[in-house]
């Protein structure tokens, strides 16, 4: 990766298999996929690099204190986490995939070290997306089976390290991912391998309840997105467990994080109280601070797209499911509990115009309101669109959440400076996180363009001056 006339390298010192502490010799673990997985399991992985600054991070100090710590820490933490250790397998006679763990495996855990500018990588200034491809760690996925998670830490000397994090979409969703990097963090820092009661995962997976059949439907829908991939013709394995092909992240793809601060999403709030009191729809918008985030961000992704009016596009977000389902799943369940909700088609001059912003608000409140339990039945529906979408279309999606404390995660050595969820580079997908201070502001992630990202850069601020 070349930027500014500097070859920046990565140095791989190791590649580790940490097994779980204290776990059972004898002790074999198997989690059948449920629908809300296999919603999810040919979907790129998730990926994340949480960045530590710390100036005392020398080789030595890396070598004898953080990589020490972090991989003891990880194997007790497993030993809470069995199936993360494990792997995605899809026997012959099994009418489905499962997660299975036997005694012995081990989650991959690579020690590297980057001559990178440590504060670039972790700032808020574009610069290419494809500097941080190198500090994700590699997710072994084959036909026949698929890691579970991997992890990366890598040593900036005397500016600090990053954990990276790739993750297997159907074995955990966002929520059950970051209460387990909460958990490897609470033991890194505090050295205890007893976990609090709210990060010890619920493995019963009666619990999520569903019509007869949702499982085989999506296994179909699955089928039928694989035969696009293939011509028309029906794969060669139906049971492979590879991805959806990736596409190449170009060099001129550029990341940008912006921070909208409490008194921004306030601003931005007003100026949409103040422009649906004059139209004509008499119904009131649900102006949380999601919609209002979510609503500008997409606005101004359209805008800086720019193009024909009559493009198509569309938005959509994942909707954590637990507290919707009946009854609650419990908040500790170790899974995927999430739907996703599309909206589409749509046409790029609804947001293109002076009003474009207050119609987004409009839609996503409304979509919001409308989430309800029946959601997760309705999983074949987006399914079935994402796979009918016309070439060119802008599909917008949503990766992380303001809930998920991401900022907390303290290994010992401080909060993060910087978390990116590097995937988002796959898709038209933008990142939300809490803000880094704690004071009630956003975080948003981009991944576009050069071209589009200058323009977008000045739509996000300019917005924020009416």
């Amino acid at each position: 990766m070349v930027t500014k006339g500097k070859v920046s390298s990565l140095n791989i010192i190791d590649v580790a298999r940490v097994t779980p502490s204290n776990s059972d010799s004898s002790e074999s673990l198997t989690l059948p996929l449920t629908f809300f997985d296999i919603l999810w399991y040919k979907f790129h992985s998730v990926e994340r690099v949480i960045f530590y600054k710390l100036t005392d991070a020398t080789r030595p100090f890396f070598d004898s204190v953080i990589v020490p710590n972090l991989k003891t820490s990880l194997s007790s933490s497993l030993s809470h986490y069995l199936p993360l250790a494990g792997k995605l397998v899809w026997e012959p006679l099994d009418p489905k995939p499962s997660i299975v763990y036997t005694p012995n495996d081990a989650v991959s855990f690579t020690i590297a070290e980057s001559n990178a500018d440590f504060s670039r990588l972790s700032g808020n200034k574009p610069f290419p997306s494809t500097d941080l491809h190198p500090l994700v760690p590699e997710l072994h996925v084959s036909d026949d089976s698929a890691s579970a998670v991997s992890f990366q830490v890598t040593l900036f000397p005397n500016q600090g390290f990053c954990i990276g994090v790739n993750a297997h979409h159907a074995v955990l969703d966002g929520k059950t991912t970051t209460m387990f990097l909460k958990s490897w963090a609470y033991t890194c820092k505090n050295q205890d391998s007893s976990l609090p009661q709210d990060l010890i995962p619920t493995y019963d997976r009666t619990v999520i309840k569903g019509p007869p059949g949702l499982d085989t439907e999506f296994l179909n829908v699955w089928s039928s997105v694989a035969k696009m991939f293939t011509g028309g013709k029906e794969p060669e394995n139906p049971k492979s467990l590879k991805l959806l092909p990736s596409p190449e992240i170009s060099p001129d793809v550029v990341r940008y994080t912006v921070d909208l601060t409490r008194e921004d999403i306030q601003t931005l709030r007003e100026r949409l109280k103040r422009e649906s009191s004059v139209s004509s729809s008499p119904k009131e918008l649900r102006l949380s601070t999601f919609v209002i985030v979510y609503s500008y961000a997409l606005t101004c992704l359209i805008k800086a797209r720019g193009g024909d009016p009559n493009r198509p596009v569309g938005y959509g977000f994942a909707a954590d499911c637990r507290s919707l389902m009946d009854p609650p799943v419990p908040s500790s369940y170790f899974g995927n509990c999430v739907s996703t909700y599309l909206k589409l088609p749509l046409k790029a001059e609804t947001f293109m115009g002076e009003e474009g912003f207050l119609a987004a608000a409009r839609m996503v409140s409304d979509s919001v309101e409308a989430l309800d339990e029946s959601i997760a039945w309705k999983i074949p529906d987006p399914l079935g669109m994402f796979t009918a979408l016309p070439p060119g279309s802008q599909l917008l999606s949503v990766a992380g959440s303001t809930r998920f404390g991401v900022y907390g995660l303290d290994f010992g050595w401080g909060r993060p400076e910087k978390v990116v969820v590097v995937s988002i580079d796959q898709g038209e997908a933008i990142s939300i996180a809490e803000s880094r201070d704690g004071n009630g502001g956003v975080e948003v992630g981009f991944s576009l363009k050069k071209h589009e990202m200058d323009v977008l850069i000045e739509l996000l601020h300019n917005g924020l001056k009416h």
